[in-house]
């Protein structure tokens, strides 16, 4: 079994558009996939309970299946930041509950998926945040570059900070999430190559693919990523 720890430069850059659509890349190739989203906040009530559009996307996408409670064990209504979301519903989020659920099931995988929530300091109870779920887990990270400008201060800072978790950063992906204002053409952030270049020179890891801006319907379709990305380079 191989896994990967999944996080972002910041919210809202891609993780789980990406994280699907590596398990469907894995899963296309025949292996046996399992993809976990642990926390998340923003989630709707449903008949089932509470469930998020992330986490039922990640179990579309892999072929391994699993009730939902496990994939996602701590879900949130307010679309608020996980910690105060958790303190609100007068819950604990407990890393060594999460890492016991993935330890429980990723024997029947391949490959195992972990899609953080938010950045990578983000606080999921009191004392620990992200970093202390992946460090955990001890997976290698893969990081989701949002494209935007400043996206290269925040690429390193979160690089840095994972390398003082002791984990591996494997590769980084550079995901236009969104159109930038100052772009210099619609739907890409001005002197995209460029930025690339400078963050392939610091971060000093591979480049596992560069996803263009995609309209809502494409964004629908994970498949569209193994045009894009090659995760091959950090396996």
């Amino acid at each position: 079994m191989k896994g990967y720890f999944i996080t972002a430069t910041d919210t809202d850059a891609g993780k789980t558009f990406i994280t699907a659509g590596l398990l469907q890349q894995l899963s296309n190739q025949g292996h046996r996939t399992l993809g976990f989203k642990p926390v998340a906040s923003g989630c709707q009530l449903t008949e089932q309970g509470l469930q998020n559009d992330d986490a039922l996307k990640l179990m579309q996408a892999a072929n391994v299946p699993l009730d939902y409670q496990s994939v996602n064990p701590y879900a949130f209504e307010p679309a608020i930041a996980p910690h105060i979301a958790a303190q609100q519903a007068g819950v604990t989020i407990d890393m060594a509950n999460i890492a016991n659920i993935i330890a429980q099931q990723q024997h029947q995988a391949d490959y195992v998926l972990v899609e953080g929530v938010g950045g990578w300091m983000v606080p999921l109870n009191a004392r620990e945040t992200v970093a202390d779920l992946a460090r955990l887990l001890n997976f290698p990270v893969i990081l989701v570059v949002n494209m935007r400008l400043g996206c290269i201060n925040h690429a390193l800072l979160t690089a840095q900070a994972i390398a003082r978790t002791g984990l591996s950063l494997a590769g980084w992906i550079a995901n236009n999430a969104s159109s930038d204002v100052n772009a210099g053409t619609e739907g890409s952030m001005a002197c995209l190559e460029e930025n690339i270049q400078t963050l392939k020179v610091h971060l000093q890891v591979p480049l596992l693919g560069c996803v263009p801006h995609l309209n809502d319907v494409s964004h629908n379709d994970e498949s569209l990523l193994s045009t894009y990305i090659d995760l091959e380079m950090c396996i």
